[in-house]
């Protein structure tokens, strides 16, 4: 792990890749160097076939606080469109391998939105939620108004983005943005844990899990269904499906190959 990059990889743990943000002089602020980065090492462990699961996190006290505004105060709108920093949100969205986000303290603004492209978010107690762009004239950027309603429908997200008030941890999953919540020291070690039994399971069955539902957010019901239906029969057709029901039925443990 490269301790001076403000984007470090750990491979600490068997079949998992832990990315972290590091600037905490600036809150863990998205500047455009941290987006292409964080871009660069999703990327990474798409083409690692050793990597099962990719673990984002900001640190023990602050996920990400949004963008840094120190390099958007005075951008015109032509400098906004020829950074093309949607390549880099893009390259998070379509990684195949589960993401869990750690969250710690802030996950504003872009923070919020990097944690909405995780499949699973686990936020410590006192972490803290929220879209508050409209406080500096703006808007959410990054998927704010769409992946935030796609969450928490309508309602709570008209509030979170219209007011830019924040949302605590709690408050978070029980509007169905977090998945669990955890004491703030425990956040990290409990994101490895759920990593390392994803990890376990098979890899073909989990890439056609989340592709399937990513898919479906924007297709009719009918339509989710032929593709759940398609990628099921799919399945048939892998070792691990083979290994997994035999596993079941001969009561013993299986042992997933990812194939």
């Amino acid at each position: 792990m490269n301790q001076n990059s403000v984007v470090q990889i750990d491979y600490a743990l068997p079949s998992i890749a832990i990315i972290k943000i590091n600037r905490p002089e600036a809150k863990n602020a998205l500047n455009t160097q941290v987006r292409k980065l964080l871009a660069e090492a999703v990327a990474q462990q798409v083409d690692n076939d050793d990597i099962r699961v990719i673990v984002l996190t900001g640190g023990d006290d602050v996920f990400a606080a949004g963008a840094d505004l120190t390099e958007l105060a005075e951008a015109s709108s032509m400098d906004l469109y020829l950074r093309r920093t949607e390549r880099y949100w893009q390259t998070i969205a379509n990684c195949p391998k589960p993401i869990i986000a750690a969250v710690n303290g802030f996950a504003l603004g872009g923070g919020c939105e990097l944690a909405m492209h995780a499949d699973i978010i686990i936020a410590g107690q006192n972490a803290q939620f929220g879209q508050p762009e409209i406080k500096v004239g703006i808007m959410p950027g990054a998927g704010g108004t769409q992946r935030l309603v796609r969450a928490v429908g309508k309602f709570q997200a008209m509030r979170m983005i219209m007011t830019g008030c924040l949302v605590s941890a709690e408050e978070a999953f029980a509007m169905g943005l977090v998945s669990q919540v955890t004491d703030d020291a425990e956040t990290l070690n409990t994101a490895y844990k759920m990593a390392q039994q994803i990890a376990k399971l098979p890899a073909i069955a989990l890439e056609q899990i989340k592709e399937v539902v990513l898919l479906s957010e924007d297709v009719p019901l009918n339509a989710g269904l032929s593709l759940e239906r398609k990628a099921f029969q799919l399945l048939f057709s892998t070792e691990d499906q083979k290994e997994g029901m035999a596993a079941f039925l001969e009561k013993r443990k299986p042992n997933f190959q990812g194939k």
